[in-house]
């Protein structure tokens, strides 16, 4: 299954568990009719304790929060997820966009890393198969030439376990980068499918005096809890538009016939390893945008776990870049 079908699952899975929401209305309607009889009688003796006119605007609070809970999936959880919608498909189509550009950026100097090698008559042996026939063809069977193709055997072999090594990292990295996103999106999937369910208990209780501030608080973390996919396709985004200018600066630099192209992928890894960490700060980079409380220990811990998994993917790198250097000096 792709990475992508993966995403599409978790947003059918919020679908599909929205209506659970509604089975709580049923209870909240009860908490909420209890607080706004205690809420209207507490007013109501106020007003009549101190003699003054009874004011009855603030009394029609409880009935509107009643109107929200009775239809809850369609005024509350409809009218914001049809507000943040765009956003989310705006930004999902800036990131298509760039990822584009990117795949034909690495098409193109793939290729053009091809070529450069296959026109270096050091290594075009390596490379391609024809020209390693090719230079058999030419030699004879001489001790000499016999060293030289035991020579030209080793080295293609070389060459060929060191690509291997380094597309194995790279796809390694590949996968916690994804696998980066998968967690993100599956605990802010978590957290929605919670806070639309149990959105009706929160509003209930809200009706309560004394606890007004829970309507706020729900308000305010699902709103940025919500707006994590957009970030992280925002951040996703920045990431693919780096690497394509780096694309595009190696492409320019393989069009002069001279210059030997680096195969290491350094900076492609360095870029890995970026977006590993920095996918998990994105519930702090979404804090800031909506101010939202009570996700503080679980922002510790992913920052905690992210810089962990930056130091191990960092370790391996180097181990790896180390074993390829070392054994190129050797040579």
């Amino acid at each position: 299954m792709e990475w992508d079908n993966l995403h599409e699952l978790l947003r059918s899975l919020y679908d599909d568990m929205m209506p659970l929401a509604g089975d709580m209305a049923a209870v909240a309607k009860g908490l909420a009719g209890l607080g706004a009889l205690f809420y209207v009688a507490l007013k109501v003796w106020q007003a009549l304790s101190r003699a003054e006119p009874i004011d009855m605007f603030p009394l029609l609070r409880p009935f509107a929060l009643g109107l929200c809970i009775m239809f809850f999936p369609t005024i509350v959880l409809g009218t914001i997820n049809a507000v943040l919608s765009p956003v989310v498909i705006g930004t999902h189509q800036i990131l298509e966009d760039q990822v584009l550009d990117l795949n034909k950026l690495q098409q193109q100097k793939d290729q053009l890393e091809y070529e450069a090698m296959v026109r270096n008559p050091e290594t075009a042996y390596m490379a391609s198969d024809e020209e390693f026939d090719k230079k058999l063809d030419e030699l004879g069977w001489s001790p000499s030439d016999v060293g030289t193709m035991a020579g030209m055997y080793m080295d293609r072999q070389a060459y060929k376990i060191e690509k291997a090594i380094k597309d194995w990292f790279r796809n390694l990295l590949e996968i916690l980068f994804q696998a980066a996103a998968l967690v993100i999106d599956t605990i802010r999937t978590f957290f929605l499918i919670v806070l639309s369910i149990l959105g009706p208990i929160a509003f209930a209780i809200s009706v309560w005096d004394g606890f007004q501030s829970t309507l706020t608080q729900w308000l305010t973390r699902y709103v940025s809890v919500y707006l994590w996919l957009p970030v992280s396709d925002l951040f996703s985004s920045m990431l693919a538009r780096i690497q394509s200018l780096i694309l595009e600066r190696d492409i320019a630099m393989l069009a002069d016939p001279t210059y030997i192209p680096d195969t290491s992928n350094t900076v492609y890894i360095i870029f890995m390893i970026i977006g590993i960490i920095g996918y998990f700060t994105i519930p702090t980079v979404t804090g800031w945008v909506i101010q939202a409380g009570g996700a503080g220990n679980f922002t510790r811990n992913v920052n905690s776990t992210a810089m962990k998994a930056g130091n191990i993917a960092g370790a391996g790198a180097g181990s790896t870049v180390g074993n390829i250097g070392g054994k190129l000096m050797n040579k």
